[in-house]
């Protein structure tokens, strides 16, 4: 009976995992629909994109995926694990197509794929990818507190425009919510020292041993400087591959000519730094919530709401093209390794 329990138990887990992000998906997706007016979409598509912005921002976003490659190739190094780039290049590409499908799915294909290839411990490579999500919530958090100085006027606006912006600002300055978070802290501690001696705990104590020896090898590997670069050039990437796209629409390419906005440098960070929190929200690619970001963003400097969804839509549909375009690129990759690693150990049999 508790088998069965367990089982079912574990179904429902795995169904609410993938469940919930559709929903989500689904939900801001019918909301932004009713936003847009479709013949102006299609206008757009048509007529009002200049698509060679939009495709050297597509190669932008390609080398962003190299940079973090190369920053991750970091990490494994100091863990004594040594793939080529272009595997890793391709565990990267990988990742961001298989979260087209299931979200945060394509982050264990990746470490499952090098874990494999390499012969080396799941954990371990998992405790670096975890440093390496680590790494870039601390830049999204340093780009927040950056936008909260330079852009604060347009921040608060929109705090005060919507009422969830409202809620959460709310909520933050309770004492409730510390207090509800500092409970929650304590109940965990006291339910592991209680069940220490349990297997359970003693596996999950081995298991975090494990995920913090990947996780510590950013402090102690050579190159951390470079690892700091490497950061820097991929979250410049992002941020290039949206200010670039900014020019394909009449929208906003008027943003880089009006005066006081910094050639457009200032609308960018903002929507970027939103959209970036956006991606926080479990869904498909980011569809759903990575658009009503951008809309809300641009809306902050006057661009019309159909007009901020409407390029929302081109922007995520051509990163999805070369996401799939770059899934394909890994499959046939991955297949043409193993041929290769197969006609190999045939010749030494």
């Amino acid at each position: 009976m508790s088998e069965n329990r367990s089982g079912i138990g574990k179904y429902i887990s795995t169904a609410l995992r993938y469940l919930i992000p559709l929903a989500i998906t689904v939900l801001l997706v019918w909301y932004m629909f009713t936003k847009i007016d479709f013949a102006q979409l299609w206008h757009t598509v048509r007529h009002g994109v200049d698509y060679k912005w939009i495709l050297l921002a597509m190669v932008i976003s390609v080398l962003s995926h190299v940079f973090r490659a190369m920053r991750w190739r970091l990490q494994l190094r100091a863990m004594d694990v040594h793939p080529s780039l272009m595997a890793l290049s391709c565990s990267i590409f990988g990742t961001y197509a298989l979260n087209l499908v299931f979200p945060r799915l394509g982050e264990v294909w990746r470490c499952t794929y090098i874990s494999q290839r390499q012969r080396t411990s799941l954990t371990g490579i998992l405790g670096s990818m975890v440093a390496d999500r680590l790494a870039d919530t601390l830049t999204v958090l340093l780009l927040l507190l950056l936008t909260l100085v330079v852009a604060n006027r347009q921040i608060m606006a929109f705090l005060n425009k919507y009422p969830i912006g409202q809620d959460m600002v709310q909520a933050v300055s309770s004492p409730m919510f510390w207090a509800a978070v500092v409970a929650v802290v304590a109940l965990g501690w006291l339910g592991l020292y209680l069940g220490r001696n349990t297997t359970a705990v003693k596996k999950l104590k081995r298991m975090t041993h494990e995920l913090w020896d990947g996780f510590a090898t950013v402090g102690r590997m050579k190159g951390r400087g470079a690892f700091g670069l490497y950061t820097v050039a991929i979250w410049g990437c992002y941020y290039l591959q949206l200010y670039t796209a900014f020019y394909a629409f009449d929208c906003t390419r008027a943003l880089c000519f009006e005066p006081g906005l910094a050639a457009g440098l200032l609308p960018c960070l903002v929507t970027f730094v939103l959209s970036s929190i956006g991606m926080a929200v479990p869904s498909n690619g980011g569809l759903g919530p990575w658009n009503m970001a951008v809309v809300f963003g641009l809306m902050l400097y006057a661009v019309p709401e159909g007009e901020a969804a409407s390029m929302s839509i081109v922007v995520w549909s051509a990163q999805t093209i070369m996401l799939i375009i770059l899934g394909i690129f890994t499959a046939i990759y991955i297949s043409t390794e193993k041929r290769d690693v197969r006609i190999i150990d045939a010749k030494i049999d």
